[in-house]
């Protein structure tokens, strides 16, 4: 082997701690190392790849029902929608289209209040853009037909408010008092107007936020409530929602008009920025256990070093520099690091990509239940491995054992040859 004596010698200080077990693959001081650097490593792999999963299926059931990119138009309203529509269809990213209006209301239903969103469609457009028709328990929502007063709640929403379909339900929204009967009243200048409506489907898109305050009417009804005469503008859906942000750049300064755009990442900024920072913070945390396994490094090379005293001893007499001392053990150190580190990046990967197979198992043997479908929608562990979130991992645990080496490699660079002989 054309390796310097500093790598051969550290490799074979790796392989034998002691004598007596020359033949084992390494120490039994070596392997708790390795075993600690592994389990955190692949502790950390794990439940980033869960963290990750989440966010996965997160994104998927919000952008059911988000579209990709909203167009508004400043004026308000945008009149000349379907124009804009052919606009936008000539950026090959765009592959549906759908005006939109929304607004605000107060759902009543007997002694119960509820706050909504009211989002006015065309239901034969509205597929394009969203999932919604897709994701109906009950009802139709082809039933939203112009005039018909017909509404489509979230699932949430409607257990709450306890109707079902074919139950009626008042709509109220605001009116200004300028457009209501002289010499009425009204609380900061406007006035509660009712409306009533027919629940013509529930639709379930498995996020609260959405199943607890969204419902649909038709575009028409919609423009009605918000005082339009046009919808408020157009909702996109492309090939690659994760080009959202920059095929927003390319539409508006391709589109006509002044207009201003909305990707999906900037709706809901707050959860994503939100779920970035737990990350953040999770693998700070799960990093101090892999430091914790690394620096039980430290104690392996300090009794290494101790029992290669002698041997330290006369490689100096031959000539070896404290450099080379000080590499020698750097290598031996650096070496069980990375061991470990590959043992845990293969666990934590294998489990991270059988999660499906693993928590279920876990969950039949000890009879517990993780995810309740009541709470989060869902009832299966999601994971998705990211291969950048893995290499960082690895990085971490290979320097953090770097750095364990290098007070024991130093102490072991100091020693007088003349003192280690002494009692030899």
């Amino acid at each position: 082997m054309n390796l310097p004596y500093e790598w051969m010698i550290g490799l074979r200080y790796t392989r034998a701690g002691k004598r007596s077990s020359r033949n084992s693959f390494i120490s039994f001081i070596s392997l708790i190392s390795v075993s600690g650097i592994a389990l955190g490593v692949a502790a950390l792999i794990v439940v980033l790849s869960v963290m990750n999963g989440f966010e996965k299926e997160v994104t998927a059931r919000m952008l059911s029902v988000l579209a990709h990119v909203e167009v508004f138009d400043a004026r308000g309203s945008m009149p000349d929608w379907r124009a804009q529509a052919q606009a936008a269809f000539r950026n090959p990213e765009v592959r549906g289209a759908a005006p939109f209006v929304e607004t605000e209301g107060m759902l009543v239903r007997d002694d119960t209040m509820k706050p909504a969103v009211i989002r006015g469609i065309l239901p034969d457009m509205e597929p394009q853009v969203s999932d919604v028709a897709r994701q109906m328990r009950e009802g139709r929502l082809g039933l939203l037909t112009a005039g018909s007063s017909n509404i489509v709640l979230g699932s949430v929403l409607a257990r709450s408010l306890g109707v079902h379909v074919g139950e009626r339900i008042t709509l109220m929204t605001a009116a200004p008092v300028a457009q209501t009967a002289p010499g009425q009243g009204g609380v900061a200048g406007v006035l509660p107007r009712p409306h009533a409506f027919t629940v013509a489907g529930i639709f379930e898109a498995g996020h609260y936020q959405f199943d607890s305050t969204l419902a649909f009417v038709n575009l028409d009804d919609a423009e009605a409530l918000a005082g339009l005469t046009a919808p408020s503008g157009l909702r996109l859906r492309l090939a690659d929602m994760n080009a959202a942000p920059r095929v927003a750049l390319e539409l508006k300064r391709s589109m006509t008009g002044e207009l201003f755009m909305r990707d999906w990442s900037r709706v809901n900024a707050t959860w994503f920025a939100a779920v970035q920072s737990q990350k953040h913070m999770m693998f700070i945390i799960l990093a101090m256990i892999v430091a914790v396994a690394a620096f039980n490094l430290v104690s392996t090379l300090v009794m290494t070093v101790r029992d290669k005293r002698a041997e330290i001893a006369i490689l100096r007499t031959l000539g070896a520099s404290p450099g080379a001392v000080m590499r020698i053990f750097i290598v031996q150190g650096t070496l069980v690091g990375l061991l470990g580190t590959l043992i845990g990046i293969g666990l934590g990967v294998l489990v991270a990509l059988n999660i499906d197979v693993i928590v279920p198992l876990i969950e039949r043997l000890s009879g517990a239940h993780f995810l309740d479908k009541d709470i989060y929608f869902i009832s299966e562990m999601p994971s998705d491995v990211h291969w950048d979130d893995v290499a960082r991992v690895g990085g971490v645990a290979v320097l953090l054992a770097f750095i364990a080496t290098l007070y024991p490699s130093w102490s072991a660079a100091r020693a007088q040859p003349a003192e280690a002989l002494r009692y030899e």
